[in-house]
């Protein structure tokens, strides 16, 4: 059809057929993906917000779901240990992380790829089996630990219990000093030695000028940091049931999963997960306030020199430091959970009469659940990584490019779900879609929906670094030879940025393969995944086959992780774009 055709006669208004085909694929693309995300993040937190008022059966208007929400002190309870144990653990990670950044980052302290391993370690090992770790290590009766302590002094109280607040409040912590330690060496790495060098040229020492020069320059990194192990903290749901519920510790996480015991009262959880989702908004933007004042760091001097601080005899203390702290998060908990999961019994210790291989052979081959949720796990994690990572793609593509009014809209809505703790997001997709028409709870769908909601924002921040990477002046060129916009994308940029894409591809399968706070609350008998079959079996205390069972689920992200070294760069998982 000619331009004259489509513009129609003079005078008289364009037929509904010859608007459709004026419009640029672009835009159809941009309305797609906006109904993708409405349906993923919009409509499931509306839906939370609108049943968090609504009277169960009815749907008429009340409040009595927030009265019953905080009108016991035991709900009030939960809801303030989980803002003190937000702030003991991440106050632990700093005292983990930031020497340990700081030793990495400006000293000539021996062993750094030790350190990288060990933080590499504590990202790979899921929180909830370093916890069940941690019991087999400072269980107070049959503990490891204590049973030294027994052994060498003849005491009969236990020297730790993992079974109290400051026990729950160091496993955490020994999980989650990775991400601060990220975001503070990635801060020194920017400051130059410039303003040290006249730290010590005015007489100050190496511990002066690292107290009062250097740490401060990157403060808006250890606080941003800190802020995120807070929410993190305060969103667990693993480590809190799996130690806290023996120890009666009761949390807002645990107490929401309380509130889908029968009956499922999931109005009353709605309402009880407000303050959650209000928290987490109020301190993201407190921290992206913070973050913002990066430019604080650059007034070292742009371009400077820096130059590893010389530690003399200090060393291999500072070394010794960080080894401690890859001792205690990592290896001490992989080396019981492996003995447990080749043991009879993990308290008979190690011995060649106590050795098997039965919890893997009843679990690869007997259990009825097990080989299933292997297979769930690697399903839905692959599906909801391709669509996290092709959804991410174009979302990025069409911010990064402007090609139509409002995409900044979708950039904002594919982040959304960062500042939506999981176990959040879980009751928002039950409410939204486990009861009829729709009735997925229990299904493949909603998880895998789930779970693309809840790292979308991983997958998205990936391929935007990807794509601004690649001047559009290649693709103009395409493009002027004849090329149409999505052939351009298909076989320039996306060739480009594989590498990229791959890696945040990765990303998403080792997290959604991990994943446990929102997957207890939307699995169903035949979904179960690897992660939540593991704190099924930890509720029936044999330790023996659920360190088995993590052991596989170990291997698998393993192979993943050497995979992606591999194909997308050793520190993938580590890279803070």
């Amino acid at each position: 059809m000619t331009d004259s055709a489509a513009m129609g006669a003079p005078g008289r208004p364009l037929s509904i057929q010859a608007r459709l085909r004026n419009i640029e694929p672009a835009t159809l693309i941009w309305v797609a993906l906006a109904a993708v995300l409405l349906v993923l993040v919009a409509y499931p937190m509306g839906k939370l917000l609108v049943s968090s008022f609504e009277t169960r059966g009815t749907g008429a208007f009340t409040l009595d779901n927030y009265m019953t929400a905080y009108g016991r002190a035991r709900y009030l309870e939960a809801l303030g240990n989980s803002l003190m144990l937000g702030l003991a653990a991440a106050g632990i990670s700093v005292v983990l992380a930031v020497p340990m950044a700081w030793a990495v980052s400006r000293t000539d302290m021996p062993g750094k790829s030790i350190v990288w391993i060990t933080v590499l370690g504590a990202f790979i090992l899921p929180p909830f089996l370093g916890a069940i770790g941690w019991i087999l290590l400072a269980g107070p009766n049959a503990g490891f630990l204590n049973q030294f302590w027994r052994w060498a002094t003849g005491l009969q109280a236990p020297l730790v219990n993992v079974y109290s607040f400051s026990g729950l409040a160091l496993v955490i912590a020994l999980h989650s000093f990775p991400l601060i330690f990220i975001f503070v060496k990635s801060a020194l790495d920017l400051v130059s030695s410039e303003m040290e060098d006249a730290a010590n040229i005015l007489g100050a020492g190496t511990w002066t000028t690292t107290l009062k020069i250097t740490l401060p320059l990157v403060w808006p990194a250890i606080l941003g940091g800190t802020i995120v192990v807070f929410l993190e903290t305060i969103a667990l749901f693993g480590t809190p049931a799996i130690i806290g519920i023996p120890a009666r510790i009761n949390v807002v996480t645990t107490q929401l999963w309380q509130f889908f015991e029968y009956p499922v009262r999931v109005e009353v959880a709605s309402a009880y997960a407000m303050p959650l989702l209000l928290i987490t908004v109020v301190m993201i933007l407190a921290q992206r306030l913070l973050l913002n004042r990066k430019g604080f760091v650059s007034q070292s001097g742009k371009g400077g020199e820096r130059r590893p601080t010389r530690l003399g005899p200090w060393r291999w203390p500072v070394f010794g430091w960080c080894a401690c702290v890859g001792i205690f998060s990592v290896a001490m908990p992989m080396i019981v959970l492996i003995q447990a999961s080749f043991a009879k019994g993990w308290g008979r210790g190690f011995s060649w009469d106590n050795l098997t291989l039965r919890n893997y052979e009843y679990l690869l081959f007997r259990h009825e659940m097990a080989i299933q949720s292997i297979w769930n796990t690697l399903i839905f994690s692959s599906i909801a990584a391709t669509a996290a990572v092709i959804l991410a793609l174009l979302i990025a593509y069409i911010a990064a490019r402007r090609l139509v009014p409002f995409a900044g809209a979708l950039g904002f809505l594919a982040m959304a779900p960062f500042v939506i703790p999981g176990i959040v997001m879980a009751i928002g997709f039950y409410a939204a879609y486990a009861s009829p028409p729709l009735a997925l709870y229990g299904t493949a769908a909603i998880i895998v929906m789930a779970f693309v909601a809840r790292f979308l924002p991983i997958a998205y921040a990936n391929s935007t670094a990807a794509i601004r990477a690649v001047h559009p002046e290649m693709e103009e060129a395409a493009r002027i030879l004849g090329s149409g916009r999505m052939r351009t994308v298909a076989k320039i940029t996306a060739p480009l940025i594989r590498k990229s894409l791959l890696g945040g591809w990765l990303l998403v399968f080792i997290v959604s393969a991990r994943e446990l706070s929102s997957a207890v609350f939307l699995v169903g008998p035949k979904t179960l995944t690897m992660a939540v079959l593991i704190y099924d079996l930890s509720e029936a205390g044999n330790f023996e086959v659920v360190a088995a069972m993590g052991g596989l689920m170990l291997v698998i992200t393993l192979v993943l992780v050497g995979v992606g070294m591999k194909l997308a760069g050793r520190d993938f998982m580590l890279r803070r774009d």
